[in-house]
């Protein structure tokens, strides 16, 4: 699945999300829970590697939750750059892209 389509995706959970809490979403809302999410992206990866409480889990379900703290990560950002106009492919490719260009 390309980054369009997981865009389209993410906004339409999102939009459940926003309709079932009552939420507004904007700039604000978006980035705050794309910061919350990095943070939970943090200490699933700490647990799972040992070096936060809770470590002691098993693996299988570390991992799990590990890869789901990943997945809200892309989803708050794919919403956001939904809601602000970027194309994630291109501005992805043109900010990282360069660095596989033949150097002059």
């Amino acid at each position: 699945m390309d980054i369009a389509e997981l865009q389209k995706r993410a906004k339409a959970v999102n939009d459940i999300y926003v309709d079932s809490f009552n939420l507004e979403r904007d700039g604000l809302f978006l980035t705050g829970k794309l910061v919350e999410e990095v943070g939970e992206v943090m200490g699933a990866y700490l647990k799972l590697h040992g070096r936060a409480r809770g470590a002691d889990t098993d693996p299988k379900t570390l991992r799990a939750d590990f890869e789901d703290e990943m997945a809200d990560v892309l989803g708050f950002l794919l919403v956001l750059a939904d809601a602000e106009g970027v194309d994630l492919s291109a501005a992805f490719d043109k900010k990282w892209g360069k660095y596989l260009e033949p150097q002059s």
